[in-house]
C-alpha cells in the first residue's frame, strides 16, 4: 500500500461531472490550479505558455468499473477501461495535458481548457515531455 497526498485543488467552473467536457479540447473552459502552501517551492519556475501534464485523482469516479461503453455511448460496444480514457476505473489517475495561461500567486496558477471538474484533488504536476530544454 502506498498513500497520494493532494498537492492541490482545481477550482473550475464545471461542478456536474455528466456535464463536463470528455476532453479538454472539447470546451473545457479554463481553470485554477490552487496550490497547498508547503509546494509553493516547486511551483516557483512555471511560467506562461508552459505546457503540463496535471494528474488529478479522479474522486467521484466509480473505481469497480472494468468494463465501459466508450464515451458513455451505449451503441458503441463494451471495452476494458485499461484501452480507454474512461474516469471509472480501479485507480483513477487524470491526466490533462494544459497550456498555463497566468501565474497569479505563487500557489494559483490558471490553465487552458481543463476538464476536469471543481474541487478535483491535483496529485502532481509534469512539464511535458516535449518542453523546451531546461531553463
Amino acid at each position: 500500500m502506498f498513500t497520494i497526498k493532494p498537492i492541490g485543488r482545481v477550482s473550475s467552473s464545471l461542478t456536474d461531472r455528466d456535464k463536463a467536457p470528455k476532453q479538454g479540447d472539447e470546451g473545457a473552459p479554463d481553470a485554477w490550479l490552487e496550490f497547498a502552501p508547503d509546494v509553493e517551492p516547486g511551483l516557483r519556475d512555471l511560467r506562461v505558455g508552459d505546457e503540463v501534464l496535471v494528474l488529478t485523482w479522479l474522486d467521484q469516479a466509480d473505481r469497480g468499473t472494468l468494463r465501459v461503453h466508450p464515451r458513455d455511448d451505449p451503441s458503441v460496444p463494451l471495452r476494458g477501461v485499461f484501452s480507454t480514457r474512461s474516469a471509472d476505473r480501479p485507480n483513477p489517475v487524470g491526466v490533462h495535458r494544459v497550456t498555463i495561461v497566468e501565474v497569479a500567486a505563487p500557489t494559483r496558477v490558471r490553465v487552458h481548457a481543463l476538464e476536469a471538474i471543481d474541487g478535483t484533488p491535483i496529485v502532481d504536476l509534469k512539464p511535458t515531455l516535449d518542453r523546451q530544454a531546461e531553463r
